[in-house]
């Protein structure tokens, strides 16, 4: 096979990318029923491509562009940080005061385990 610059073998073997698709599993996300609603998203979890490590921000990035409407909904437009009441929690531990540049744990990188967006509860 001649080395034709800018293509690997797989691409050279794999046209329509197939394979980058396997490389890289949809992560799972579960949303609470008020964004889902305001997304008009059906069902309780959404599944997006998400390229690079996967971290919360990353996460979020992929949903913001496949959701626009839910930009600024989960976390400020401006600093990006986490809206005060909605939380995240990986593999059952909370994660919301992590750094969201922190990788999530492999079974939800692996698509194996959703991320939790959770709205928080709140009053007296």
């Amino acid at each position: 096979m001649a080395n034709t610059p800018g293509k690997d073998a797989t691409t050279l073997l794999d046209p329509e990318g197939v394979a980058e698709i396997l490389r890289h599993p949809m992560i799972r996300v579960v949303l609470p029923h008020h964004l889902r609603t305001l997304g008009n998203i059906t069902g309780q979890e959404v599944q997006l491509d998400v390229s690079g490590p996967v971290t919360v921000a990353s996460v979020l990035d992929a949903l913001e562009v496949a959701y626009p409407v839910l930009r600024g909904t989960i976390r400020d437009h401006g600093t990006l940080k986490r809206r005060a009441f909605l939380r995240f929690f990986a593999g059952g531990e909370d994660i919301s005061l992590e750094p969201m540049t922190k990788p999530l744990p492999e079974p939800i990188a692996a698509g194996q385990e959703p991320l939790l967006v959770i709205g928080a509860i709140a009053g007296g």
